[in-house]
């Protein structure tokens, strides 16, 4: 292995990282909102459930999808009107409950993550929704995240 493989390889594994962490995050929130357990009651469990991938994470991505989990649970008040504005003609009751917790976490990365620029939002709630819904529910997050994206003037 040469010293650029390396290279190439080390941003590749962090990036998978982080998307298995939005996956755990999405999962911590469907507790949440489904099971009607505490964000508290879902940090203490959820690591307890056997999952190859889930427990390869490194402790800083853990770390992370519990506060994405967290800070959706403490904005979803900021955020819903954010998402109900921005999905013209869909309540956010009607919404299937996957696609609404994916747009719910991605406006929180949005609103609370700077750092992380809107195209890679967007793109990880895509592929979040192509993992936990369907085609549909790809073009229906696509949409109304560029809706806000541009609302917000993220780039």
């Amino acid at each position: 292995m040469t010293t650029r493989t390396v290279r190439r390889t080390a941003p590749r594994v962090a990036k998978e990282a982080r998307h298995h962490a939005r996956e755990a995050a999405v999962q911590m929130l469907y507790q949440w909102e489904v099971g009607r357990a505490s964000v508290h009651e879902v940090r203490q469990t959820f690591w307890l459930h056997e999952d190859p991938v889930l427990d390869a994470l490194p402790e800083e991505h853990r770390r992370f999808a519990e506060a994405l989990a967290g800070g959706v649970v403490d904005e979803v008040g900021r955020i819903d009107p954010v998402i109900a504005e921005a999905a013209e003609n869909w309540r956010l009751e009607r919404m299937n409950v996957m696609d609404r917790l994916i747009l719910r976490l991605a406006v929180y990365e949005f609103l609370h993550e700077a750092g992380t620029p809107a195209k890679v939002v967007i793109n990880e709630a895509l592929e979040l929704a192509r993992t936990f819904s369907n085609d549909d529910a790809v073009r229906f997050v696509n949409g109304v995240l560029d809706a806000i994206r541009k609302r917000l003037e993220r780039e």
